[in-house]
């Protein structure tokens, strides 16, 4: 008898089995690479809505937790995930560098926000209007991240690379079945996958496919990450990420023309030297209705808990929102009623007719 079955490793997933394993609890892991958005992922740790200059949801919280959370994990991967990066907004206009200093006059901004600005930070990205700096910003190296853990979740016989079968799956009142395993609770971590999850499908998750492109530009030579329209975020070797797209409409997780051709001419706008495409990723985000993760237990099966929602900022939330999962579970604690599912009973109700 296992105490958990977790489905899905990806950010939600590993954070949600780093605090049961942290409990002393028996778990295993399932997944079989079909939800990547957290493998594709830019990967950055950015407390700031870029396009408004306002802080993200509770992001002044979440950032010390998942700071805190990644150097630990770190130091039990022994790997190097976090990886400190500057973030410089390109202003467009008067009107944003007003925007800008108005915003540090607003609650937690003003630990963020740079209140001198930059007039140049590389020759082939330049601005009339000069540059933000955002500060206590970074990269986390998600793919190296998955990878590793779920290495480490194989030595300690936790992890399943296989697809959950749904008709082998059975949610009795006091413990879950599945083939020949059984767990007393089962987690579900499925990003987009949740769509079709018989349990949780109800939930109002709307997928956001995004689509980045890794350049080559040997004269950059950029050590900064640069958001104009998009994103520029160095990886070293000349090489660098260029993204993303938004795409509320595709749910294929394959790379498109189409996506590749909006950030071409996007990249093309403020960036004056040569480069060359290297690469092209996708991967569907898993964003619910309001913007806010959808976390809690299944209104009929007590045993059934759901872990998602995070939209592009899984980075962030993943530690958080997972920690305060396990309160609810191991502890009673009540969860926020912001983030928990039971928001949306009417809508199982509905769909229960």
């Amino acid at each position: 008898m296992l105490d958990y079955i977790i489905i899905g490793s990806g950010l939600s997933g590993i954070a949600v089995a780093e605090n049961l394993l942290s409990r002393g609890k028996k778990i295993l892991v399932f997944d079989d690479d079909s939800q990547a958005s957290s493998t594709v992922a830019g990967g950055i740790y950015n407390p700031i809505i870029l396009k408004r200059f306002t802080l993200a949801w509770n992001a002044n919280e979440q950032l010390d937790t998942a700071l805190n959370f990644y150097s630990n994990l770190e130091k039990k991967l022994g790997v190097s995930l976090v990886h400190p990066l500057p973030i410089y907004r390109k202003f467009h206009s008067i009107e944003e560098q007003n925007n800008w200093f108005s915003a540090m006059d607003k609650p937690f901004l003003s630990r963020f926000l740079d209140e001198k600005l930059v007039s140049s930070i590389n020759p082939y990205i330049p601005s009339s209007y000069s540059f933000g700096h955002v500060k206590e910003t970074g990269v986390v190296h998600t793919e190296l991240l998955i990878e590793k853990y779920r290495a480490y979740l194989t030595e300690i016989n936790s992890f399943q690379e296989q697809t959950l079968d749904y008709n082998q799956f059975k949610a009795n009142e006091n413990f879950c079945e599945y083939k020949t395993w059984k767990a007393e609770k089962v987690i579900f971590c499925d990003g987009f996958g949740l769509k079709k999850n018989p349990y949780f499908n109800y939930l109002p998750l709307n997928g956001n496919k995004g689509e980045y492109l890794i350049i080559k530009a040997k004269d950059l030579k950029l050590e900064v990450a640069v958001k104009s329209s998009i994103f520029i975020i160095p990886l070293g070797e000349d090489l660098y990420k260029v993204g993303a797209t938004y795409n509320n409409w595709d749910s294929t997780k394959e790379p498109t023309q189409e996506g590749k051709d909006y950030l071409v001419e996007k990249l093309n706008g403020f960036l004056k030297c040569d480069f060359e495409v290297v690469g092209q990723v996708a991967g569907i985000r898993p964003a619910s209705k309001d913007r806010k993760p959808l976390i809690g237990k299944h209104p009929k099966y007590a045993n059934l808990y759901c872990c998602n929602g995070f939209g592009s900022r899984g980075i962030l939330i993943a530690p958080t929102v997972a920690a305060e999962l396990i309160d609810c579970i191991e502890d009673s604690v009540a969860l926020s009623e912001e983030i928990d599912i039971n928001r949306y009973a009417k809508r199982y109700q509905a769909a229960s007719l």
